[in-house]
């Protein structure tokens, strides 16, 4: 009785107890993902940001425009000051899930102007709310960050919940397969 009562509390607590996948497989190349940049290097343009990216390290993050809060935005800003002038000059697309683009495109200038990041470009992705189909981004996940090095996917991570402590794990893997130790 106290095991159905605790498993109930758990499914109703809205704690997540089984992992989601999401994201490209290791080792496939990193496909195109065109986007509209809404700041960075590219602001203002539509491009295709991976084939920009090429070989660079890069860390993909897809956010569901319903699903952004403030511990997405901290896990953001902390991995924006971990890259940040480093060494292996790698940056975050922060990919936008949207079916607002006009309204997207408005707000994420003032998320940059909010957070102040260096090392982020806060982009847009217009449609389906999974993303690019090649990015095979589960549309359950409250965030998928996809690290990529040298055209290659590395890793993938997916959070049904998350906040800064994260992104740890998500910065070693890149630099792993950037080659730093």
């Amino acid at each position: 009785m106290l095991r159905t009562f605790l498993g109930v509390a758990l499914l109703t607590s809205g704690i997540a107890i089984a992992d989601v996948t999401s994201g490209p497989d290791k080792g496939t190349a990193v496909a195109p993902l065109k986007v509209y940049a809404a700041t960075g290097t590219h602001e203002g343009k539509e491009l295709d940001i991976a084939a920009e990216r090429k070989d660079n390290a890069t860390i993909y993050v897809f956010i569901p425009n319903d699903k952004w809060d403030r511990p997405m935005a901290r896990y953001l800003k902390t991995m924006d000051k971990e890259l940040a002038g480093g060494k292996e000059k790698a940056e975050i697309v922060a990919v936008w899930l949207t079916d607002q683009l006009d309204q997207t495109k408005e707000y994420l200038p003032k998320v940059q102007q909010s957070l102040m990041m260096e090392a982020t470009n806060l982009t847009a992705y217009p449609g389906a709310k999974a993303g690019p189909k090649d990015w095979r981004i589960n549309d359950m996940a409250h965030l998928t960050a996809v690290v990529a090095v040298k055209g290659k996917v590395a890793a993938t991570f997916a959070y049904q919940s998350l906040n800064e402590t994260d992104v740890p794990a998500v910065v070693k893997a890149l630099r792993k397969a950037a080659g730093e130790k």
